[in-house]
């Protein structure tokens, strides 16, 4: 029979952390899928015509993770934010919009969207 020492591991021994019995709590790994990505533009643009704009933005947050280079992901997050009142979001949405490649066709129009929006109050001079 074994004693109670022999169950305390060494002193120089790492502690590890014990696995997360909720599968839920665990941070969602993202690999790219462009399927995954179209399932959450389709959500939010169902979101979106009901003007449930932070349900939408978040369903456009999301393809966005499943495929960066969603330039239809990035356009309707960036309108999503735009309806929120969330500058710096919308800002950084377009910008990414317009750096992607193959250019988007209608970029001269983003540009002018982004040359429109107001500056964010909450920016640091």
């Amino acid at each position: 029979m074994k004693s109670h020492k022999d169950a305390t591991p060494p002193a120089n021994a790492e502690e590890q952390e014990p696995p997360e019995e909720d599968p839920d709590l665990k941070p969602k790994e993202y690999s790219f899928n462009p399927l995954e990505a179209g399932r959450n533009i389709i959500a939010g643009n169902f979101y979106f015509k009901k003007g449930n704009y932070r349900a939408a933005a978040n369903r456009y947050l999301e393809a966005t993770k499943w495929d960066p280079t969603s330039q239809e992901a990035l356009l309707r997050l960036a309108e999503a934010d735009e309806k929120l009142h969330n500058i710096a979001g919308a800002r950084e949405a377009y910008t990414k919009y317009l750096t992607l490649e193959p250019p988007a066709k209608d970029a001269e129009v983003v540009k002018k969207k982004l040359e429109k929006l107001p500056e964010d109050p909450h920016k640091k001079k």
